[in-house]
């Protein structure tokens, strides 16, 4: 599948340790076909947040979802609600376009 076939999306989330596999279920029921899941340490935010009394570990775990346009919404929805990025130090998600891809398959729902 090339780009030129539709719009692509990489959604990148950043999550504590031990959160991965939670929010990928939420994306994988909202939609998502697959993904990417790396460890990695985090720094910097972390002091600054100490200060408002919220512990941060420096233990992330680093999700890639490629997604189409049509899965965007509902996809980055789910991380957002399931990771709780909307209270501080829980984590990041942010999306990207895909210029080009390759090998990429696309699963079709039966009608």
């Amino acid at each position: 599948m090339s780009g030129s076939e539709g719009k692509f999306y990489l959604i990148v989330c950043v999550v504590q340790r031990g959160m991965g596999d939670k929010v990928w279920k939420s994306a994988r029921e909202a939609g998502a076909g697959g993904v990417t899941i790396n460890f990695a340490r985090g720094m910097g935010v972390r002091e600054r947040l100490g200060i408002l009394g919220v512990a941060i570990s420096p233990e992330k775990e680093v999700l890639h979802i490629v997604v189409s346009e049509h899965q965007l919404e509902p996809v980055f929805d789910a991380i957002v609600n399931s990771a709780k990025l909307d209270s501080p130090g829980m984590g990041i998600a942010y999306a990207l376009p895909v210029v080009k891809i390759a090998g990429l398959v696309e699963q079709k729902k039966d009608k």
